[in-house]
């Protein structure tokens, strides 16, 4: 057992399970009857862009290397449960997102390394059909599945700066997937839930008088997210 606490997660998990009571008194046993309920989120991401390259990439020789960064942020926000029967549920989660999705770049003329910060302060308003499993006393398992539009408070398209800059639309769609479970304790559920958030359109504005834009084709979105709800 001790070699798992190695592992923040499977040590969080094996905590959890060991506070849930060992017999089969249900807590919250009215819950499920619930038409509706709310609650709160906190949350971690690891977000960075899918990069495709553009036709001008291949043909000029002094940007040698432009690929997307991996960076962490956290979400905090909101979430309303709506019970439509059984086996699913539809749920809103709108979250406020601070996220870089930054860009790497090898230069040869003249021969350096650059990296281009592209910060996001994003509303994220996702709508998701959550399915679950019947309750095994005081734990359940779920998945979610949903479209999403983000609005992106900090987005750049409009400036107009020197050629050292990438711009940014601000809004994004695209869709989610997931699944978490549910702890039922006296008074409330805690909720540890693990989703990929992609975009699906092109948030790259092309510019090409900007020389760090003009190699660029596509850029999505993608975020990875780690998430705990508190629901009542």
């Amino acid at each position: 057992m001790f070699h798992l606490l190695r592992y923040p997660i499977a040590g969080a998990f094996l905590l959890l399970l060991n506070a849930l009571p060992a017999k089969a008194q249900l807590n919250m046993e009215e819950h499920d009857r619930k038409p509706y309920y709310f609650g709160i989120t906190l949350a971690a991401n690891q977000s960075n862009f899918r990069l495709t390259h553009s036709d001008l990439f291949l043909k000029q020789d002094s940007i040698m290397v432009a690929e997307p960064l991996k960076t962490v942020g956290f979400n905090l926000g909101l979430l309303a449960n709506l019970r439509l029967n059984h086996r699913f549920d539809l749920r809103v989660n709108p979250q406020l997102l601070f996220a870089n999705k930054n860009l790497y770049y090898k230069e040869n003329y003249p021969e350096r390394e650059t990296e281009k910060k592209v910060e996001s302060i994003v509303v994220s308003f996702p709508i998701q059909l959550k399915f679950k499993s019947d309750r095994i006393n005081n734990m359940r398992v779920y998945t979610i599945a949903g479209l999403k539009i983000d609005q992106d408070l900090a987005s750049n398209k409009a400036t107009r700066r020197a050629e050292d800059l990438v711009k940014i639309n601000k809004t994004t769609y695209g869709f989610e997937l997931g699944a978490g479970f549910e702890f039922y304790f006296e008074s409330f559920i805690f909720t540890p839930e693990f989703k990929i958030s992609n975009g699906l359109n092109n948030v790259h504005v092309l510019d090409k008088n900007l020389r760090y834009s003009n190699v660029i084709d596509q850029l999505n979105s993608r975020m990875i997210v780690f998430s705990i709800h508190l629901q009542g």
